[in-house]
């Protein structure tokens, strides 16, 4: 019976490969191999929810936590304990470089049948003098506030911080800058009432 029960508790604890350092080729297949299937399941799912789903790049994520355990398996080998610690923390930072990465690329190509060949880029030209115009007819406080929130894509503390003034009144600014540019954007056509 003592040992039946010594048997439950090794399985249940950590793997060998995760006690001893890890040093020939053997020891980090075992190793990759218990990550694989100690983990696999778990930091797939985790990487999908944080991907909104996307299991396909999840999978890709979860390959490239796994090669770089496999990189350092002589130091992880050795802290059985900070393993799937290490791991989530990996494929977290993987998951933020890749949210990086699409927020720098261009869009991928669209098939040409999707293209609207009417479209040359007067109508754009067009809107944007007329927004030019309108918010020139907004007083500089407005303009600013707008230039940095809209354009500059400034969160409300930065665009606070910059102009040395408390977060809600950049709130307020903003939210009369945008009211007071809707309605000359009205009355030129460019948004309806």
């Amino acid at each position: 019976m003592n040992g039946t029960l010594v048997a439950g508790v090794a399985t249940l604890a950590p793997a060998g490969a995760h006690a001893r350092h890890v040093a020939s080729d053997a020891d980090c297949d075992a190793f990759l191999r218990d990550i694989y299937e100690r983990y696999g399941p778990l930091l797939v799912r985790y990487a999908a929810r944080l991907l909104d789903g996307d299991w396909h790049k999840a999978e890709d994520i979860f390959q490239e936590t796994a090669a770089r355990a496999w990189k350092h398996a002589g130091f992880l080998g050795t802290r059985g304990e900070h393993l799937r610690p290490w791991l989530f923390t990996v494929a977290r930072n993987l998951v933020v470089d890749h949210h990086r990465a699409r927020q720098i690329r261009p869009l991928e190509l669209m098939p040409v049948e999707d293209l609207d060949a009417s479209c040359d880029g007067t109508d754009s030209a067009l809107t944007s003098h007329v927004v030019r115009e309108a918010l020139r007819e907004l007083n500089e406080q407005q303009r600013t506030v707008i230039r940095l929130m809209y354009f500059l894509e400034c969160s409300v503390a930065q665009a606070a911080g910059h102009l040395g003034i408390p977060p809600g009144t950049v709130k307020s600014r903003a939210f009369y800058a945008v009211r007071a540019l809707r309605k000359a954007l009205e009355q030129r056509g460019v948004v309806g009432g």
